[in-house]
Order: structure tokens, then C-alpha cells, then sequence
């Protein structure tokens, strides 16, 4: 299915659109929590009744299915909305912190001095094609930034102009009975609309999940502003799986299935897709990936652009001479794969500003599953060519000599979102010497599962160091993504009147307060 062409948001109107949300900012920012939290549900509920609706035309625009996929990210959005409702209510991210004026304080005489986060100002979210919901208009980016209490303007993804437009009209309308300010939300369309829009100044700071080079591009044009501003860029991974002789002698079947049904979800199009399967030589599991990878229907990408991405990645992997054909959907196998011609970057979930892909294939065919394997020394010597998100239905598995070599390879790898540890009980030492490491490439680590599915709960982290993201020390699914849209101010030596109100000693929000270094 072809991105449908949508009419540019033209410059005049973006501005307008912004200004709105510049004007909203200080009414939005003036809520209690318990208001915005009201928002939050009056917009779920919302959503909630027009699921049906929002699903059938989800499904129009991409070739996702409705069972379970799309009802399940319904349930997704309309559960994280609810769910940042409670973190308002919490009230622990306003971090309020209350120090009084000290003289005996051992550096010298403490003035009064209180600090809370408050909203970073307007947002531009540049939503993504692999979840047309949870990750789109009313997905996950805007309701943390309203849960913020910041304006957000919707960059529409061209993948699903219909949804888009809809889910807006539904978000907006229910936002504006339940009592928002006028421009709390706004949509533009377009592949300029949202650079257009990342440079105007009334944007305070942006979110992004999608491709490396169209999240870079994006990146670079954030902090070439005259005033730079944060950018939360979610931008690939190759999320490995490192697999242990202990597992693969006690759980081997086991393993080989649940790596076929993890980089196979969703036709491989989640950035948490596992493109990395870290193997000890003679692990003699061949037959049973084979198997398992067999046994995975052939599915449908989201549209023609990130199957031609996909088509590119795919050649590039096949047509290293480093990399052996395991199975693929022709049948071939153990041989290196010449069936592809030209190479190219992998592409992402996300349309890349100034960039028209190239003319692409007729068909929009459904992809079955390719895994393809190197053995170590190869891919330590290939590593930088090998260790590259291919978003898509394809994993690469790397045979490694012993720990030794396993350390090297694990010192090579990019960071990304996750690794993946399938070990056993009996590996403890082997685990304790690799976890430093480990924790350093990522932001996310799994013992004995998979990293596809994210649940949304208070200790999720989905982040990690460039290039899995800009900014590391956040995360952009969980509680916690609402930190990217708030920033900390302190106030020194203001009367109790003139303070926000969860500064004061009275506390009349009743929120979490650290006084004088103790809760």
C-alpha cells in the first residue's frame, strides 16, 4: 500500500497553527494536574467510542490486520492516555523540592530556595507509520506532552492520511468539550510541514520515532535553530540476542522458535525487532530455526516506501560475501545469496523531510522471513556493514568461538533499545563479566524473553545511547517519557503567596514535596 499524497500544510498555515499553541501554553500550564488528568480521560473515552471507526480505517490505509494487531493498539492508546492520567494524579513528576532558608547551612548561610519541573512550552510530534494508533496522533509522544501540560502539533505520517485526520478531529473535539484551550492540538501535513515547522520559535521542543537518517536530518535541524531546542529522537536498533551453550543445551527448540516469532512480528517492522542472534559455534539448532522460520506466513509491509527500504536492506545483508543464507522464502539455503542487485541504507518506520523515495517495485508482495549467518571473525572484520537496522522480516545470526570472542563482538555492536539474554542459572559468572558491557549498549535488558512487545508501566525504559536515541537519559514509552516535556525551575526567597502551589508549605495540591532533604 502507497503513502497517500496529502496537500502540504502550507507556511502560513503552520505558522498559525503554532501560534495557537504558543497562545494555549500558558492556560494549559496553569491546570492542576487533576485537570489536565480530566483532559486525558474526556480524550480517552472518546477514542474508546469511536474504536471501531479508528480500526476499520487503520486497517484501510495499511495492511495491518485488525485482529488482534489493531484492536490491540486501540486498547494501547486509550490505556496510555488513562495511564499518564494517573501519573498526574501521583504527582511525584513535578519532583517539588522545598529547602528554608538556612543560616547554619555548612557552606554558608542557605537562602529559601524551591524547585519543581514545569512545561517545556509547544511540542511538535512527528508521529510514526509501524503503529498508525499507539504511535500516531493520539499515540504516545502526545499524550505525554499533554500529560506535561504542553500544546502539542501533530506532524500527520503520510502512511495513514485518513486515520490521521479522524483521530484529530476525535482528540480535538473532546479536548475542547472537556474544557483545553484553543490550540492545544493542532495537525499539519506534508513532507516540508514538519521542518517548516521544527524551525518556527514557537516550538519548545520535538519528538520523533522512526528512521536513523530522517531522525538525524531532523536532529541536526533542531539544534541548528538560532535557539536550539530538545529533540527526542527514537531512531533504530539492532536489538541482539545473545544466547548462551547452557540455553541452547536446556531450552534450544524453545529458543529457536521464540527468535522466529520475535523478528517475524509484525513483519519485522518494531524497533525493537531483534536483528542480532548471538550463537556458539556448534550449537546445532539449524534444523530447528529452519523450522520455525518455515513455519511463518509470508506478510504484507506498511506501504510501498518501507517495503523498497526493506527490499534495499535486504540486498545489502545478501549481498555481503561474508553472509551465508540460512532459509529464506525461495528455499534456498547455506549458500551466499546473489539474487539481489543494488545496495542501500534500511529505512525506517518514518518519511525522511526532503526526501522523495525512489520508484518503487510494482509489487507490493507480501515478504516471507530470511535469516541469513556469518560466523564471528567475519563479522568482527564486517562489523560496521553487518551491525545495521533492517527493518523487515530478516535476522542475522553470529557464530561466536567462546566468551572470549562473544566480549569481542559485544564491543563492537552499536548501542541500541535492547539486548536480549538467553542464559541459564548455571551462567552467573559468564553474565556478571558481560553485563557492564551489556548495560552500556543499551537501555533496556531482557533476561530469558524477547524484546518485541513494550509494556507501558512506571519502570519502563525504551531509549538508549545514539543511535537508538538523541537523548539517552530519557525514555519515550512509559510513565517516565512525561520528563522530556517538563524542565525544573527553582524559585529563591519568593513569600508562600507568590509561589506554585506545590512549592508552598501548605501544599494545598497535596503532592509529594522533598523538604529540606527528607519526603
Amino acid at each position: 500500500m502507497e503513502d497517500t499524497v496529502t496537500a502540504e500544510t502550507s507556511p502560513a498555515d503552520i505558522d498559525r497553527i503554532v501560534s495557537a499553541a504558543v497562545h494555549a501554553a500558558d492556560r494549559l500550564a496553569a491546570t492542576t494536574p487533576v485537570e489536565r488528568a480530566r483532559l486525558l480521560e474526556a480524550a480517552a473515552d472518546a477514542l474508546e467510542k469511536a474504536s471501531d471507526e479508528l480500526v476499520t480505517l487503520a486497517a484501510k490505509e495499511t495492511h495491518l490486520p485488525e485482529q488482534p494487531r489493531l484492536r490491540g493498539e486501540m486498547v494501547r492508546t486509550v490505556f496510555q492516555l488513562r495511564l499518564f492520567g494517573q501519573v498526574l494524579t501521583d504527582g511525584e513528576f513535578l519532583r517539588a523540592a522545598v529547602d528554608h532558608a538556612d543560616a547554619k547551612w555548612p557552606m554558608g548561610p542557605r537562602p529559601d530556595i524551591r524547585r519543581m519541573t514545569v512545561p517545556i512550552g509547544p511540542v511538535l510530534v512527528f508521529t510514526a507509520s509501524n503503529f498508525p494508533l499507539t504511535l500516531s496522533v493520539a499515540g504516545h509522544d502526545t499524550a505525554a506532552a499533554l500529560a506535561a501540560g504542553c500544546p502539542v502539533v501533530i506532524k500527520a505520517h503520510p502512511g495513514h492520511p485518513e486515520l490521521s485526520e479522524r483521530t484529530f478531529e476525535i482528540l480535538a473535539r473532546a479536548l475542547t468539550e472537556a474544557g483545553a484551550p484553543e490550540g492545544t492540538v493542532g495537525i499539519i501535513y506534508g513532507l516540508e510541514s514538519g521542518v517548516t515547522a521544527l524551525r518556527h520559535p514557537g516550538i519548545a521542543a520535538a519528538a520523533f520515532t522512526g528512521s536513523e537518517a530522517g531522525g538525524r536530518a531532523l536532529f541536526d535541524i533542531a539544534n541548528a535553530r538560532p535557539r536550539p531546542i530538545p529533540f527526542y529522537g527514537e531512531l533504530g536498533s539492532v536489538n541482539p540476542v545473545v544466547v548462551t551453550a547452557a540455553a541452547v543445551a536446556a531450552r534450544g527448540v524453545e529458543i529457536a522458535t521464540g527468535y522466529a516469532g520475535s523478528f517475524t512480528l509484525g513483519a519485522g517492522q518494531f524497533c525493537t525487532k531483534p536483528g542480532l542472534l548471538l550463537l556458539p559455534a556448534g550449537h546445532g539448532l539449524e534444523d530447528e530455526l529452519r523450522a520455525a522460520v518455515a513455519a511463518i506466513p509470508a506478510q504484507h509491509m506498511l506501504n510501498e516506501r518501507i517495503a523498497h527500504g526493506y527490499r534495499a536492506g535486504l540486498e545489502r545483508l545478501t549481498e555481503h560475501p561474508a553472509v551465508a543464507v540460512l532459509s529464506d522464502p525461495t528455499g534456498s539455503t547455506d549458500t551466499p545469496s546473489r539474487a539481489l542487485s543494488a545496495s542501500a541504507d534500511s529505512a525506517g518506520s518514518t518519511d525522511t523531510p526532503s526526501q522523495v523515495p525512489p520508484a518503487p517495485a510494482p509489487d507490493t508482495a507480501e515478504f516471507g522471513p530470511t535469516l541469513l549467518r556469518v560466523n564471528g571473525a567475519d563479522f568482527l572484520h564486517h562489523s560496521e556493514s553487518l551491525d545495521a537496522e533492517c527493518f523487515g522480516p530478516v535476522s542475522l545470526i553470529v557464530e561466536y568461538e567462546g566468551p572470549e570472542q562473544l566480549r569481542a563482538i559485544l564491543r563492537e555492536l552499536e548501542p541500541g533499545l535492547t539486548i536480549t539474554l538467553q542464559a541459564e542459572e548455571s551462567d552467573a559468572e559468564l553474565v556478571e563479566s558481560l553485563l557492564p558491557g551489556l548495560t552500556a549498549l543499551a537501555g533496556r535488558l531482557i533476561w530469558n524473553g524477547w524484546p518485541t512487545g513494550i509494556t507501558l508501566s512506571w519502570a519502563q525504559q525504551h531509549g538508549g545511547p545514539y543511535p537508538a536515541t538523541t537523548t539517552p537519559q530519557f525514555t519515550s514509552m512509559g510513565t517516565a517519557a512525561i520528563d522530556r516535556f517538563l524542565r525544573p525551575v527553582a524559585w529563591q526567597g519568593f513569600p508562600e503567596a507568590l509561589l506554585p502551589a506545590p512549592l508552598r508549605d501548605a501544599n494545598p495540591w497535596d503532592v509529594p514535596q522533598r523538604v529540606d532533604g527528607k519526603r
